[in-house]
């Protein structure tokens, strides 16, 4: 997908995405253990808000990729997942984007001003119910690719996912494997060796069908 075209697409953001592909959601098929009967359930907790960035940039012949994540397998959340750099609102913090700016510069060493920054705006947040996170995903794209160093307490790799991976007709995986004990089916977008699913898939699957319809006017 051209970057060209991308950034001209980005300068008419709407408030409200396209739902995700609902082949993304994941569902539980049952319990691993035959014993137990019951689904999971999550407790009522304290919503935090979260933001994530979701940084595109041209490759060397002008096609639209995407900064992505590998978290490390000794995380304590969501690890060996892939992801968008992100974090937790700090109390500090300014604002959504200056969240995502933040973390994305702890995990990657991400220099805004080297790359060439331009923040395009906040998507329309997502419920991660698992983990009691509001994520708001902040848009930017980079005049040039940004030179990344990961944090290797947060990350294990650094992911340069081509855009078109996300964008309709992409293939989506369906895969069925055990998770936390019980057997869970989900989709997948597949880049080289990795899986992504979940929250990230969401948030790119939703954004991905953004870009295939083109760019609709904000609200009022």
């Amino acid at each position: 997908m051209n970057f060209s075209e991308v950034e001209r697409r980005l300068g008419r953001l709407p408030l409200h995405l396209p739902g995700p592909p609902p082949e993304l959601l994941p569902v539980v098929v049952r319990p691993v253990d035959p014993a137990v009967s019951r689904l999971p359930s999550w407790p009522d907790q304290p919503t935090r808000d979260a933001a994530v960035l979701v940084l595109i940039y041209p490759d060397e012949i002008g096609e639209a990729r995407i900064v992505l994540t590998e978290r490390p397998a000794a995380a304590r959340r969501h690890p060996g997942q892939i992801s968008l750099p992100g974090g937790a609102l700090d109390i500090e913090d300014e604002s959504l984007t200056a969240t995502a700016l933040r973390e994305a510069r702890e995990e990657v060493g991400l220099d805004a001003d080297a790359a060439g920054l331009r923040v395009h705006g906040v998507l329309s947040p997502i419920e991660v119910r698992v983990s009691g996170f509001r994520v708001h995903p902040v848009v930017a794209s980079a005049a040039r690719q940004p030179v990344l160093r990961p944090d290797e307490h947060e990350v294990a790799a650094i992911v340069h996912a081509p855009l078109a991976a996300f964008v309709p007709p992409a293939p989506i995986e369906i895969v069925t494997e055990e998770r936390d004990g019980y057997l869970l089916r989900y989709g997948a977008y597949r880049v080289g060796s990795y899986l992504v699913w979940g929250a990230t898939a969401a948030i790119l699957g939703r954004f991905g069908a953004f870009l295939a319809r083109g760019a609709e006017p904000r609200d009022g």
